[in-house]
């Protein structure tokens, strides 16, 4: 069963924050670092950006300009107070998810197939 374009990314707020809660960064570093850290990780970068957009909408990042590069001002997001909380929200999300998985992999392995 395929997932649902709007499932596919359920998380990507999480391990967005997450990322920031490490160092503050523009789009594009987020995006490599999730390239890099998480395992069979597939995502666009207009989703993270998008997502980005939102989580700014919600206060739970903020940013401020970078010029001190040549070519374009980044955007350099930050995690806000709101945001740590809300990442406190997801590591509890998470726990609960990974109690019910554990129940249904250690249920199936214990079958008789």
């Amino acid at each position: 069963m395929p997932i649902k374009k709007a499932q596919k990314h359920r998380h990507l707020p999480a391990f967005i924050l997450l990322t920031l809660a490490q160092k503050s960064a523009h789009g594009g570093a987020i995006y490599n670092s999730l390239i890099k850290n998480i395992p069979d990780f597939h995502c666009d970068t207009a989703a993270v950006y998008r997502t980005l957009k939102q989580l700014e909408e919600e206060k739970a990042v903020s940013f401020s300009w970078d010029t001190t590069h040549s070519g374009p001002a980044r955007k350099i997001y930050k995690i806000t107070p709101i945001g740590l909380n809300e990442l406190e929200n997801w590591k509890k999300d998470m726990e609960g998810r990974i109690i019910k998985l554990n129940y249904f992999l250690n249920t199936y392995n214990s079958l008789t197939l």
